[in-house]
């Protein structure tokens, strides 16, 4: 297994920041002809989600739902440091997908990309990418 960090830095609260270029070229570089390429968020009020990466109004409107979401809510969040909406929403979000590289490439869909999801930024953040050539 090969692995390699990317740092990300982000601009707000919530954010969906695309990843999809940093990871092709970390793909490539590692060299896996066919494979698994992990990519991890280490954080804990970060995620990581595979979805449009052509038109920027999805963004927007993942960050608009996520907001809305959390501001629905009727609930008091205890945690002391008042980002208990952050872990929510990385737990639904998850903080990782897998994705198969095939010819040594990464193997998403025509429209498809790699976001970072921050939901308590601004922040530096770290992506980690295992790949497991077989």
């Amino acid at each position: 297994m090969k692995t390699v960090e990317i740092e990300v830095r982000t601009s707000d609260r919530y954010e969906f920041v695309s990843i999809t270029d940093r990871v092709k070229e970390a793909v490539r570089d590692l060299g896996p002809q066919n494979g698994l390429c992990v990519i991890a968020s280490t954080h804990t009020t970060a995620g990581i989600t595979v979805n449009e990466d052509f038109d920027p109004d999805v963004r927007r409107d993942l960050r608009t739902a996520s907001e809305a979401l959390i501001n629905s809510l009727d609930v008091t969040f205890r945690h002391a440091e008042g980002n208990s909406d952050s872990h929510l929403l990385t737990s639904f979000f998850g903080p990782s997908e897998t994705l198969t590289v095939t010819d040594g490439s990464l193997d998403l869909g025509r429209w498809q990309g790699v976001y970072l999801c921050e939901f308590d930024g601004p922040r530096n953040r770290t992506v980690r990418l295992s790949v497991l050539e077989g």
